[in-house]
């Protein structure tokens, strides 16, 4: 049996929650610890808890489990932000590429990343634009294990309301034998569930997960 550690960033997201949840339940994986900004009503015996400041650079490297395939899917919103662009880029920019980079100087061989569908760094758009700089710059780390996940909409279950991204998931759902294969909407868990399968395959090099490789892993 594989015996595996795993730090999250971003377990209190919608894929990040879920993807938690997978870890805890499965055996493969008797460590993991979740870096989070705040404190979390949550305990579990195989769950570390470290609250810190991601601009703290010490103290996130610190954190980090060494050893431990890097599970990252963090990430703000304009709402959050309150559009300041600035911020937007600390949160979906510096702390994927600072983790691993901390990661690696910990012996991390593994990283395993939720990006956007249409990522893109020669992009117009400044938030595919900004998933595709993280990608590359990721890419230029040479990371030995690095997994790409880019799904579109996400269905699930959101503390933050998002009248937008609601009224989006309803025309997409309804719309979606209509749309190309890597657009249609996907279950946040169905993500989650990809991202611990490829992260127990472990394997060399780059590999990006748009929707059909995501629902291909799962239904093997």
């Amino acid at each position: 049996m594989q015996d595996l550690k795993a730090t999250l960033i971003g377990a209190t997201g919608l894929i990040g929650s879920e993807l938690l949840e997978l870890l805890i339940e499965d055996e493969a994986f008797s460590e993991i610890k979740i870096l989070v900004r705040r404190e979390v009503d949550f305990k579990h015996p195989k769950v570390k808890t470290a609250i810190i400041d991601f601009e703290d650079e010490a103290a996130f490297q610190s954190e980090i489990l060494a050893g431990s395939i890097i599970f990252c899917a963090v990430g703000t919103t304009n709402k959050k932000a309150r559009g300041d662009k600035s911020k937007y880029r600390k949160v979906d920019y510096d702390i994927p590429v600072n983790a691993a980079k901390f990661g690696l100087g910990k012996g991390c061989k593994q990283f395993v990343l939720v990006s956007s569908y249409g990522a893109n760094s020669s992009s117009s758009n400044f938030y595919t634009k900004l998933k595709g700089e993280v990608e590359d710059c990721l890419q230029e780390l040479s990371i030995p294990s690095l997994a790409i996940f880019r799904p579109s909409i996400l269905l699930g279950n959101r503390d933050e309301f998002r009248l937008g991204e609601l009224t989006a998931k309803f025309l997409m759902n309804a719309f979606s034998f209509l749309l190309p294969t890597n657009v249609k909407p996907i279950q946040a868990k169905d993500v989650a569930k990809s991202m611990m399968i490829a992260a127990k395959k472990n394997p060399e090099g780059t590999q990006v997960y748009q929707y059909k490789e995501m629902m291909d892993s799962i239904n093997k």
